[in-house]
């Protein structure tokens, strides 16, 4: 079996292989990158791209698409920080339950715009994200700091344990538990065709929606990880984040048309824009040109998916 054949049967190969080159780049050009003493502050840096990239999965899974999840993250930053805390109502035990109620409930909408009022996956999205911005930016215009609470431990370590790979592992066991259920796959029979899907006796309304939610409720893990490594709220970061999660997924595999993919290549996917960013970062280029390579990354992948990993491309042309 060759290389191609290889990265068609594991859609998250490519991603991988491509993390392993930056991740070697960039110890050799910092060989402290991954000393132990700065693992759990690498870790957390790391976090919410990873979580967000998870957010924007099980609706592509689903057929759709959600570039609200990034924008969601932020607001549920803002959310703990600018309103939580100072209300007293910061305690882990409320604040957790209220952020992913939040964060499900939102995601819930989106995907109800999508599938009962049946507006295009781009569109809804698009909505909710300018939603989103605005609300991040009218609880907090100016960045507020955090007074000390819970979350500043999920950005360094419990022990032995980086805080980072509690928020990470919590979304990646549960997707590991979904995957014993029928809902996943029913998720990417929705994607690959919901009226064959339909045809099957899956509910592909609720399906789609539940993506949404599971999407949000990821998403709502990711403002977590956020507030834990800025201690700030920075409704600014919207933006930053909206397409992370889309890029990461596409790269690390998932594809655009739906049924195919999964988390472990969007966490590969993540962590090639990461890698990207710290290699940028470390020989000393300009931060608009990190956005230049995010899209740039987006569309090669994009276009390796759709072209050289396609087998159906591939059938095509024989």
């Amino acid at each position: 079996m060759n290389a191609i054949a290889i990265l068609r049967r594991h859609a998250w190969a490519f991603a991988c292989g491509l993390a392993i080159l930056l991740l070697i780049i960039n110890i050799a050009i910092s060989p402290s990158f991954l000393a132990p003493d700065r693992l759990p502050a690498t870790l957390a840096t790391l976090a919410p791209f990873v979580l967000v990239g998870f957010a924007s999965t099980p609706a592509i899974l689903s057929g759709g698409i959600d570039v609200s999840v990034g924008p969601l993250a932020t607001f549920i930053n803002c959310f703990f920080v600018a309103v939580l805390l100072p209300s007293g109502l910061g305690d882990w035990y409320t604040a957790i339950p209220l952020l992913l109620l939040v964060s499900a409930a939102i995601g819930t909408a989106t995907g109800l715009l999508v599938t009962v009022l049946r507006l295009h996956p781009v569109v809804a999205s698009t909505g909710v994200l300018f939603v989103l911005i605005g609300l991040s930016i009218t609880i907090s215009k100016s960045p507020v700091s955090a007074p000390p609470n819970w979350s500043d431990g999920l950005a360094k370590s419990y022990g032995w344990l980086p805080g980072a790979v509690i928020t990470i592992g919590i979304v990646a066991l549960a997707w590991f538990l979904l995957r014993r259920t029928a809902f996943v796959s029913n998720l990417l029979a929705t994607g690959e065709s919901d009226v064959s899907a339909y045809g099957s006796g899956v509910n592909v309304t609720v399906v789609r929606t539940l993506a949404y939610t599971l999407g949000g409720l990821f998403a709502g893990v990711g403002g977590v990880a956020l507030s834990a490594l800025l201690q700030s709220s920075q409704a600014s970061l919207a933006t930053t984040y909206a397409l992370l999660g889309l890029a990461a997924a596409v790269l690390g595999g998932t594809a655009l048309g739906g049924g195919k993919g999964g988390l472990l290549g969007t966490f590969f996917g993540a962590l090639v824009l990461y890698l990207l960013q710290q290699l940028f970062t470390a020989v000393g280029v300009q931060s608009s040109l990190v956005q230049f390579s995010y899209g740039l990354v987006l569309v090669l992948s994009v276009l390796i998916g759709a072209t050289l990993l396609s087998p159906r491309t591939r059938k095509i042309r024989a």
